[in-house]
Formats: structure tokens, C-alpha cells, sequence
């Protein structure tokens, strides 16, 4: 009987998302033979304030739009949808959905860097193998010594090229008016002129999911 094949978790706020989440997305895929990343938006996340106030509907949107072309990701909206706001309760949620499939938590070397703060973070290692890119920036001799204390079998650096883009980067270079092509996938580029996201306050209209 042919083995069950793991499945990619990536959460974040995707505000909005950019190439770097579609590269390490793609990395994590192709080097752990995953069946499908799933992208989560954040209904609300736990560590920081989603900036402009874009609703959490509306970074879904953005999400599925960045992942349409390639087959190998899906958007979900499963803690939009259920209210969730700590990664062990999507974790606990996405299991039940998927029975029998191991789950991988990929993120950033950030994550791994700062998971003693994150809520249960023992819990968040027994339900899924983490696995981090390395960030332009962070040190590696620190991500080592993460990587050693949350045990090797638990956590591991995962070999994907560094793109320096940040959501932060795409907002302020909106907001400046200047060009946001090949940071951000094209149809999230027109989605955000179209609803005037991240402009200046004097220019901005209120975001809205599409059919609100």
C-alpha cells in the first residue's frame, strides 16, 4: 500500500502575499515530496497587529489568488472560518480534516528563532515536523542552536534561496507609489490597485471582500 504523503502547512498573515512565500513554499514541496502546501491566513494573529486593518477575508482572497497557478498549493481559510488563533489549534483542526497524513509547519528561520514565545510550542513539534528557510538577515549560528535545543528529529533547516521581500516591503512601496511587479504574484499586484490597498490615508478606500 502506497504511503500517505505529508502535507505543508505555511501560515502567516499573507498582507499580502509575495514571491518569498511562493519560493519557500515550492522549496518545501520539491526537497520533502509533499502532496500540497496549504497557505492559512491568520484570522487574527496572536503576535502581531494585521497592518491597515485589511480584513481577514480579504487576505484569503489575496492568498488565493497568489496560489491559483500552481497546483501544488491551496489557500484555507480553516481559522478564518472556525475563529482559530493559536498554530496548535489549526494544527489540532487541519489533522482532523486530514487523518493519517503527517503535517509539516513551514515558515521562516523567525519562527524557529522565536518559538519558546509562541503558545504551546511543544504541542506545535508533537503535531507537525517543523521546517524553516533561513531568513536574509538572521544568524545562522543562532538558528543552529534552535534547531539543536527543539531537537533535530522535530525541527529542520530547510535549503531555499533567500528572497529578501517582506509584506512590510510591498506595503511601504504601495503606500510610496512606487512598482510592486515580480514582488508579488500579477494577479495580487491588479487585486490591490483595484481595491487601493495600502495607499496613503488621504487615498486609501476601505478594503472589502469581494461580494461585501
Amino acid at each position: 500500500m502506497t504511503a500517505l504523503r505529508a502535507i505543508g502547512v505555511l501560515g502567516g498573515s499573507f498582507n499580502p502575499p509575495h514571491v518569498g512565500h511562493l519560493a519557500i513554499a515550492s522549496d518545501a514541496a520539491a526537497a520533502l515530496d509533499l502532496e500540497q502546501v496549504l497557505f492559512v491566513p491568520a484570522a487574527a494573529p496572536p503576535h502581531k497587529d494585521v497592518a491597515d486593518d485589511v480584513p481577514a477575508a480579504v487576505r484569503l482572497e489575496m492568498t488565493r489568488l497568489a496560489v491559483a497557478d500552481d497546483e501544488r498549493f491551496a489557500a484555507s481559510g480553516i481559522e478564518i472560518e472556525l475563529g482559530l488563533r493559536f498554530t496548535i489549534d489549526t494544527l489540532t483542526a487541519l489533522a482532523a480534516r486530514r487523518p493519517g497524513r503527517e503535517l509539516v509547519f513551514i515558515g521562516g528561520s523567525d519562527v524557529l528563532l522565536q518559538l519558546d514565545t509562541w503558545h504551546e510550542p511543544d504541542a506545535i513539534l508533537a503535531a507537525a515536523r517543523l521546517v524553516v528557510a533561513p531568513r536574509p538577515g538572521d544568524d545562522p549560528a543562532a538558528i543552529g542552536r534552535a534547531v539543536a535545543r527543539w531537537g533535530r528529529d522535530r525541527a529542520t533547516i530547510l535549503p531555499s534561496v533567500a528572497v529578501d521581500v517582506s509584506s512590510s516591503m510591498v506595503r511601504a512601496r504601495v503606500r510610496a507609489g512606487r512598482p510592486i511587479r515580480y514582488l508579488v504574484p500579477r494577479p495580487v499586484e491588479r487585486f490591490i490597485g483595484e481595491r487601493g490597498l495600502y495607499r496613503s490615508p488621504a487615498g486609501r478606500q476601505a478594503p472589502t471582500a469581494a461580494g461585501s
